[in-house]
């Protein structure tokens, strides 16, 4: 079953955080936010993610490309 996760948004409430990246990078414990989302839906057996991209999802794509978990 495909899990769809939504990364679209500007994250306006967390302006600090999010000037130079997505909200859903932004760091908690060294790793991004969907990160955790995603390992937490890996740990029930859910393992095929579409990740619908919207403001700085280039950032995103690199990080998941680049990055060896």
């Amino acid at each position: 079953m495909q899990v769809v996760i939504l990364c679209g948004g500007k994250g306006t409430r967390l302006r600090e955080e999010n000037e130079y990246r997505p909200k859903s990078m932004v760091n908690i414990g060294g790793r991004p936010i969907l990160w955790h989302i995603m390992k937490t839906y890996a740990h029930y057996g859910y393992n095929d993610f579409v990740i619908c991209l919207g403001y700085k999802g280039e950032m995103i794509k690199e990080y998941f490309y680049t990055t060896r978990q």
